[in-house]
């Protein structure tokens, strides 16, 4: 059940969206990593993500995993700049909700813990709604997606994809299992957006919070915060590095 209005709650998104200007393959893997590189922002800024999650009936899991993977990236970009991430989900019946921004986990955390998965057909052109309207706004970093299936017009999907493109807003989007059309579909929105596309398997949540730490860390300090990363063990951080060129 969602929390009531507060502190704390997550707001109702808006709804009239004309208003709104384990392991992964290698390749997919590299892919993503060589694209996270573009999250810079302004030296000394607080990186600012956009976090969506499905959190239809079958993503409870992986609902579950994200309460504390969100906890470990702000503890990251909180050494650096620090991070503020804005949740957005859908669920059931035609409900999906954005926060306020946080720049706290434990926070966050509260929130995402009351949040209990429900039954329901994707709606991510909602997300990308929130996700504009949040650009439009501020600057932000990213926006990292988590899903598993995409039952939406994939036509409408791209051409919002694009406005996020043109604001500068690269979408990171993590695709749990193999369905063939979410994966055309995430593929194709990474790449009007110039982000990245990478597929991970359930028992892959590791991996998943490695790579998320380390875009955090990126999107807060730079190639410097990711050196710091790895000499911690990071992997994700070293993975990361392997892709940057000199000087970037």
């Amino acid at each position: 059940m969602v929390a009531r209005t507060g502190k704390n709650s997550v707001d109702p998104l808006v709804r009239q969206e004309q208003n709104v200007a384990p392991a992964s393959a290698d390749a997919e893997i590299s892919a993503f990593l060589q694209k996270a590189k573009d999250m810079k922002p302004p030296k000394g800024q607080v990186g600012r993500l956009v976090f969506a999650l499905d959190a239809t009936m079958s993503r409870q899991p992986t609902w579950d995993q994200a309460c504390h993977i969100q906890a470990e990236m702000f503890q990251e970009a909180g050494k650096i700049s620090g991070l503020q991430i804005k949740l957005v989900y859908f669920r059931g019946f035609g409900e999906c909700r954005a926060s306020r921004w946080f720049d706290s986990g434990s926070e966050l955390a509260s929130v995402m813990g009351r949040i209990s998965c429900q039954g329901g057909r994707t709606q991510i052109g909602k997300v990308l709604t929130a996700a504009l309207k949040a650009a439009g706004q501020e600057k932000i970093a990213a926006l990292v997606y988590v899903g598993d299936c995409m039952e939406e017009d994939v036509d409408m999907l791209c051409d919002k994809a694009g406005q996020l493109g043109m604001l500068g807003v690269p979408m990171f989007l993590f695709q749990e299992g193999q369905d063939g059309v979410a994966e055309r579909a995430f593929r194709e929105m990474a790449r009007l957006t110039n982000g990245a596309y990478c597929r991970f398997e359930a028992g892959a949540a590791r991996q998943l919070a490695e790579l998320l730490k380390a875009v955090a860390v990126y999107a807060s300090g730079g190639r410097d915060a990711l050196r710091a990363l790895e000499k911690q063990g990071g992997q994700g951080a070293r993975l990361l590095l392997e892709q940057l060129k000199p000087g970037s």
